[in-house]
């Protein structure tokens, strides 16, 4: 990676990803984007010659931001003067910092899973369990030794396991892969991506909350992918909030909730509901 040409490349492959990364750590589309922002300005000053891997790279300074806002969470909370914080963080666990936030026009129901983890096993559990990062890398990020990080991913993983709902006939790394090419594309507003990861047969239903609610459906992948980027295109951050739900933010306003179904790899239909009041202008 050479300059700010590199960085440039780096930020439309991995930015997308990196926010991604980072709301599934935090809940917090504002305090993922932040943790992007950071890393990438990191990467800006770092000596390019010693990172052979731009993306893992990114992957671990991102996991060890998350971690810290997560820890700094906790101690906000455990100030004497947050008392109130504190019983009402009671309700839905032990530990402060595992609380999820998310808008309250989608309510905590996609996260619910996360709330149970402390943020140890948030990060393990995302890291190496959903983004396939090497418990080597999740150790240097977290802090601490390779078996205890496996302790937290199995902790995590048993709790999520009897929490989440089946992602029926799609695994999750199917998912996952669909997904973040998805989210790239839209972020990069490349129609010829977008259209890359739509079944030939895809077709689009998206309901706009105007007064009266307006339905919309389209057929084929140039129809579905042109409509999707006049929503979802740059300007818009696109999150994965739980497989299949995608939650769309303007300048960190929720105003979309995208839901995609997924047969052989591809996006085979696509469901939405846009407020376009929620967008910012």
């Amino acid at each position: 990676m050479n300059g700010s040409a590199g960085i440039e490349a780096a930020w439309r492959d991995h930015h997308p990803y990196l926010v991604n990364l980072a709301y599934r750590m935090l809940g917090d589309v504002g305090e993922a984007e932040d943790v992007a922002q950071e890393a990438f300005l990191r990467l800006a000053g770092a000596d390019h010659e010693h990172v052979e891997d731009v993306r893992a790279w990114l992957t671990v300074v991102a996991g060890r931001l998350s971690l810290d806002v997560l820890r700094s969470a906790r101690v906000r909370f455990e100030r004497p003067d947050h008392a109130g914080a504190l019983d009402t963080a009671a309700a839905v666990g032990s530990d402060p910092a595992d609380r999820v936030t998310l808008d309250d026009q989608v309510g905590s129901a996609l996260l619910t899973v996360l709330t149970r983890l402390s943020p140890g096993e948030r990060v393990a559990f995302v890291l190496h369990d959903i983004f396939r990062v090497p418990f080597g890398e999740v150790a240097d990020t977290v802090g601490r030794p390779v078996g205890t990080c496996r302790q937290l991913a199995r902790r995590a993983r048993s709790k999520v396991s009897t929490a989440a709902p089946a992602l029926g006939e799609v695994s999750g790394g199917e998912h996952r892969h669909v997904t973040d090419a998805f989210i790239t594309a839209c972020a990069n507003g490349d129609v010829l991506a977008l259209a890359s990861v739509l079944d030939p047969s895809v077709w689009g239903v998206g309901t706009v909350l105007t007064a009266p609610a307006l339905r919309q459906v389209n057929h084929g992948r140039h129809d579905v992918a042109t409509n999707l980027l006049r929503y979802l295109g740059p300007g818009a951050t696109v999150v994965c909030a739980a497989e299949p739900v995608l939650l769309a933010y303007d300048r960190r306003r929720l105003f979309a909730v995208v839901v995609l179904t997924i047969r052989n790899g591809l996006v085979l239909k696509i469901e939405a509901t846009a407020d376009p009041s929620a967008r910012m202008h």
